[in-house]
């Protein structure tokens, strides 16, 4: 079968293509960061409408495959990058070990009345002082995550003269001062970009972002950072590893 031609199957159209164009971008047919053909060319090499097309595209965004670009047309993705969760670590202690470079930009550092979920998470009253650190973390240059952190004022006060450009808050908050962390809590879940978060990562309004609420506390367990983390979901993973635990029924 000429490698262009569909098949006359029970398999749907777009299927077909679909699976054909990932093919080529895994092989390194449309290699990453380049342009995909347009929907019309594709539409023409493969003998089939817009709408198919449309639909195998649409799947393939959906896998983190390709990510379109408003008046530029469709793109290969790079392939994501990833933190293993099983571990207690900073993104640029996980990252810079695997040989990734990690800056931030630091697009804030303020000290600010807590609102009630910081208060309840830090053991606060409503109202207290935190320090709110806002950083867009980079990876080998590309943003990939907003980081909004909030530390206890007397905390805080001892990471105004920190270095947040390069350093993760945890390497500081353990060698500059001296606190020994313990354990995190996270939650996960996903949201859409508004327009701070279009502003922070580069990405068009309404694109999936991974959100993570985290909370650390130190060695004797007293809450000690809570942070909000949005990642990029077009570049970024979080993996973990689990391990079977067997249940008592048969």
């Amino acid at each position: 079968m000429p490698e262009n031609v569909l098949s006359l199957s029970s398999v749907p159209l777009h299927t077909q293509l679909r699976d054909v164009l990932r093919a080529r971008i895994l092989d390194g047919e449309y290699p990453q960061g380049s342009q995909m053909p347009s929907e019309s060319e594709l539409g023409a090499l493969f003998s089939v409408s817009r709408i198919t097309v449309r639909q195998a595209l649409g799947d393939l965004q959906k896998e983190g495959l390709i990510f379109k670009i408003h008046g530029k047309g469709t793109f290969v993705a790079k392939p994501k990058t990833f933190q293993n969760v099983s571990t207690l670590q900073g993104l640029a202690e996980s990252m810079t070990g695997r040989g990734f470079e990690v800056i931030n930009r630091l697009r804030s550092f303020k000290f600010i009345a807590a609102d009630k979920s910081v208060a309840e998470r830090l053991k606060l009253a409503e109202g207290d002082v935190v320090a709110q650190i806002k950083r867009v973390r980079l990876i080998n240059r590309e943003p990939v995550s907003l980081e909004i952190t909030y530390l206890p004022k007397a905390l805080g006060e001892r990471l105004e003269k920190a270095d947040l450009v390069t350093r993760d808050i945890f390497l500081i908050l353990e060698n500059d001062c001296g606190l020994a962390l313990g354990h995190a809590d996270l939650a996960i879940d996903a949201v859409l970009a508004d327009s701070d978060l279009c502003q922070a990562l580069e990405v068009e309004a309404g694109s999936p972002v991974m959100r993570i609420e985290r909370l650390t506390h130190g060695a004797d367990g007293q809450p000690l950072d809570f942070e909000y983390l949005y990642y990029r979901g077009d570049a970024f993973q979080y993996r973990l590893r689990i391990d079977r635990q067997k249940g008592t029924q048969a």
